[in-house]
Parts: structure tokens; C-alpha cells; sequence
């Protein structure tokens, strides 16, 4: 048997261990003994265990971010940031021991992998927001702020019985942190000359008029100007 069809048996047992008796019944001896494998084996694919716990994230990870890379962007990016809301908290609550797995567990200065390309693609969409001229915010402390609303948002619903869940709820976390972060339409009257220094600076790596420094330097003074 090949080394990838081993390491893909020994996720797929270390997933299905998660989905049935959550993060505790992962243990290396249970992954070893559901796979088939030895010890070793397992350490030499993976490294630790934090390595195969990030395999097994990923690989539970996979459809929804599959289904939120495929969203169609449309020409409004506040509503496509509301529709990836929806997906993120849809697929947590459908998923706990997952999304927990992802997102329960910190680790300061370091994502897995599958939480780091969740996190690219809500940048792509606060991006978006940024260049459409209606962030109020810089585009970092959006993406910080609507990520942990989204995670507190998530573990709340997870953590309540399914007849006290309140579905309008998420509604109205997710409204409030839009409205704090975004206007209605482009404009100075909207966002002020923080949004337009947001708005800028989104676009300013594609400003070919100006040398990379130069660039960086009017990124800098623009990002004084939104947090100001």
C-alpha cells in the first residue's frame, strides 16, 4: 500500500473516531488500532499528534470550504459576506466536533491549515467591501472582528440544546457587526475619510504609477488615516 493511501486510511479512522466520541477518543492508540498501522507509522507521516489533528481538520474542513470558495461573488460584497456568514455557522453547528477541533483549540502565532484558508477567503471578501469604497474600518480589524463574532456566534449555537436555539440570533450578531464595519453605499457622506483611506489602500498594490516603496509608504499613511 502506498505512503499516501496510508496516511488518507489513517485520517479517515482518526475522523470517524472524531465524529463518534469527539476530541477525547482520538488517541494514538485508537487512530493506530482503527487504521491498521503501528505507531511509528503514524508519527513518521504526520510528525505528532498536532500534525495528524490538523490533517483530520482539514479533511473535515473540505466541504465547507469547497462550498465557500464555489459562493458566486455578485456585485454587492456586503450580501456575500452576509451568505459566507450563513455557511460558516451552518457548517459549525452541523459539525461540532470539527469545528471545535478547528477553532476551539488556539495556538498563538499559528493556524492549521484549514483555518488559514478559511481566513484567506474572509479576507478576500472584506477586501472586496474595501475596494466597493464601504469599509469604515481598516481591513484587518474587520476580518478579526467578524471572525470572532462568527466563532463566539458558532459556539454558542453548539453549545445550547437544539429547542433553545434561537435562529434569529446569528441574524442579529451578524447585522450588528456588519453595520460597525460597513456602510450602505460608497461615499464620503457614508464612511468619511477613514472609508476612503480604507478604500485606497485596498488598491493601492495595483497603483503602477508608483514604485513599491512608494507604495508602502502610502499604504502606511493611509492606515494612519483609518485608525485615526
Amino acid at each position: 500500500m502506498s505512503q499516501e493511501s496510508t496516511r488518507e486510511r489513517i485520517v479517515r479512522a482518526a475522523y470517524g473516531l472524531l465524529t463518534d466520541g469527539g476530541r477525547e477518543a482520538v488517541s494514538t492508540r485508537a487512530v493506530c488500532a482503527a487504521s491498521g498501522v503501528q505507531s511509528p507509522t503514524l508519527y513518521r507521516l504526520f510528525g505528532d499528534k498536532r500534525g495528524l489533528l490538523d490533517a483530520v481538520a482539514e479533511h473535515g474542513f473540505e466541504s465547507y470550504l469547497s462550498d465557500k470558495t464555489a459562493l458566486v461573488e455578485t456585485g454587492d460584497p456586503v450580501e456575500d459576506l452576509r451568505r459566507g456568514w450563513e455557511l460558516h455557522i451552518g457548517f459549525g453547528v452541523a459539525h461540532p466536533a470539527i469545528y471545535s477541533l478547528i477553532y476551539g483549540e488556539p495556538r498563538p502565532g499559528a493556524e492549521s491549515p484549514a483555518a488559514r484558508r478559511a481566513s484567506a477567503i474572509l479576507a478576500r471578501q472584506v477586501g472586496r467591501i474595501a475596494e466597493a469604497g464601504r469599509l469604515r474600518v481598516p481591513e484587518e480589524r474587520a476580518v478579526h472582528l467578524i471572525h470572532s463574532a462568527g466563532c463566539g456566534m458558532t459556539f454558542t449555537l453548539i453549545s445550547l440544546p437544539e429547542e433553545r436555539r434561537d435562529p434569529a440570533l446569528p441574524v442579529m450578531a451578524r447585522e450588528s457587526v456588519i453595520a460597525a464595519v460597513t456602510a450602505d453605499a460608497p461615499g464620503v457622506a457614508d464612511t468619511g475619510p477613514a472609508g476612503l483611506a480604507v478604500a485606497l489602500a485596498a488598491r493601492a498594490p495595483r497603483l503602477a504609477a508608483l514604485t513599491e516603496v512608494e507604495r508602502a509608504l502610502l499604504v502606511e499613511w493611509l492606515r494612519r488615516i483609518a485608525e485615526s
